[in-house]
């Protein structure tokens, strides 16, 4: 008797979208079902790791380079693959979500790479998810164009050579995508995201001289890099490409991973394209850790810690050092400021700081940086050209004279600066503006000239959270208390309602993005991630 056929992946409980019938097909629907039963049991073990070295993390309250992989990092002989000539020269790149206007805007834009964001700047909607793999398909196929219903302006791509080179993001191992499933188990929402890209762009990217490149978020160590290696080894060998086509840059956004950089990179060798540093995943990563730690890993207002803190500098040099070493190019932060179109004096100042930013990027080794809005991309450019020249990176640059301490990336009490008042409530009234965007299906959010994504929203609930726990006692008297916090939040909630006028606010989704804002900063029982409980909230 032959054995049953493998349960199909169904899909469950989201309305029909327009032209869908060409993402979930069913050979890309098979392709993803065969990564769900091969790759998701592997998946919940690290996610139960995760939750084992947080609690040794508590018990210690240090972290040190791991002693079982000394070999590797000792061992000077071995480099990641060389790079694929569309990721050679990065030395600016775009994020955004895959709305269509975004798509034509980003690959437009003059930066070298777009990240393609299904993880923090996309709430992962059906629609979002569906039909942002339908915007990169038609980009590709070049069927994209777009109209802005409002103002009645045009959008068309460029011609093929003046387009930026995608690299794509899926969401990170901890998220689920509940709209497919296998036997009743939702599939891993990177799974979903990586094998439709994959399955349905893996030979046309190569058709056009570039491949399929991906962004990985939320990495915590170099066993969750294997495990992606193993999917790439698997997927190539499906579709009948070479091994070493996909390449992938991970982001050391999470305080773990900065001890095991170049493990990870070793794991994924064949396939590795890089690392970047991702400022508000990290200092989130740094309270969710050491949350339990004391006085001395309290994080001051988010504003306050900039990029040249000690800790936040050793975790810049390391990941330089490290990439260089191992032929890989280095990444830079976001900066993320939104040009006013009313307000010259804010851009001025504004425009500054981004130039400062990136000249200390370039200044220090990196080989690229993000921007998040397409004004921004010249000044970022300007800033690499005036170190790189005509070379395309700068990864013969070694920085031997780099010597970065186990206790250096946790030197968190090194900074002088102290939470403050209007920290809170800057924290507070960017929590509940971002999370109501997000749960009307908005990823990327302006909010005070600046582009919030998740990060952000993570840390401004993670800084109420530890401050409170921690007993701060602010500038003015005040202590963080969940009383404080909850006044805030009232005043907060108050002051848009005046804001938007009764109909507007009545609209919106201010009320359930109050309650989870504290709901996330107040429970006792901290949650690993903010979008967990809000997806249970997100319609779509």
């Amino acid at each position: 008797m032959s054995a049953p056929a493998p349960s199909p992946l169904a899909i469950v409980d989201a309305e029909p979208l327009p032209r869908q019938e060409e993402v979930l097909t069913e050979e890309a629907l098979a392709f993803v079902a065969e990564l769900h039963r091969r790759f998701t049991p592997r998946r919940d073990e690290l996610l139960a790791r995760r939750a084992e070295r947080r609690a040794e993390i508590a018990r210690t309250s240090t972290l040190d380079f791991l002693p079982e992989t000394a070999a590797i990092r000792a061992d000077d002989s071995w480099r990641v693959a060389p790079s694929p000539a569309a990721l050679n020269d990065r030395r600016v790149e775009i994020t955004g979500p895959t709305d269509r206007k975004m798509t034509i805007n980003a690959l437009n834009s003059g930066a070298r790479v777009w990240l393609a964001d299904f993880e923090d700047a996309s709430a992962p909607t059906w629609e979002n998810v569906i039909l942002g793999q339908l915007n990169l398909i038609d980009a590709y196929t070049r069927r994209i164009d777009f109209t802005d219903p409002v103002s009645g302006k045009s959008y068309a791509l460029k011609d093929a050579d003046e387009l930026a080179t995608v690299v794509m993001r899926p969401r990170g191992w901890h998220l689920d995508e509940r709209h497919l499933q296998v036997d009743g188990e939702e599939v891993p929402g990177a799974l979903v995201d990586f094998g439709l890209y994959f399955f349905h762009n893996a030979r046309r990217l190569l058709d056009l001289g570039k491949g399929p490149y991906f962004y990985l978020p939320k990495t915590e160590s170099h066993l969750e890099a294997r495990l992606w290696n193993d999917v790439f080894v698997f997927a190539q060998d499906h579709v009948g490409i070479p091994q070493g086509t996909i390449r992938a840059t991970v982001l050391i956004e999470t305080i773990t991973a900065a001890y095991e950089m170049e493990e990870i990179l070793y794991e994924l060798r064949d396939h590795a394209s890089g690392l970047n540093a991702g400022r508000w995943d990290y200092l989130f990563s740094i309270v969710k850790n050491f949350r339990d730690g004391g006085t001395r890993f309290v994080l001051p207002d988010r504003n306050a810690v900039t990029m040249t803190a000690p800790f936040m500098r050793a975790y810049t040099e390391l990941l330089v050092r490290t990439c260089h070493k191992r032929g890989a190019h280095a990444i830079g932060g976001m900066a993320a400021f939104i040009p006013s179109r009313r307000d010259a004096e804010v851009n001025k100042v504004a425009f500054e700081k981004v130039r400062a930013d990136k000249d200390r990027e370039a200044n220090d080794g990196f080989d690229g940086s993000w921007v998040a809005h397409p004004d921004l991309v010249p000044i970022a450019m300007e800033s690499f050209d005036r170190v790189l020249g005509d070379r395309p990176n700068q990864k013969d640059r070694l920085r031997e004279d780099v010597h970065v301490e186990a206790a250096d990336l946790i030197a968190v009490d090194s900074l002088d600066a102290k939470p403050t008042y209007p920290g809170l409530v800057n924290a507070v009234q960017v929590g509940i503006r971002y999370i109501e965007a997000w749960l009307r299906g908005l990823g990327a959010v302006a909010i005070f000239n600046l582009m919030e994504d998740a990060a952000t929203a993570e840390i401004s609930r993670s800084q109420i959270w530890q401050w409170i726990n921690a007993g701060v006692e602010f500038e003015n008297g005040l202590k963080a208390t969940p009383e404080l916090a909850r006044e805030v939040a009232a005043d907060e909630l108050a002051n848009l309602r005046a804001e938007l006028g009764e109909e507007a606010f009545a609209a919106g989704h201010w009320q359930q993005a109050h309650d989870l804002l504290l709901e996330v900063a107040l429970d006792e029982d901290y949650a690993d991630f903010l979008t967990l409980p809000a997806y249970r909230l997100l319609r779509g």
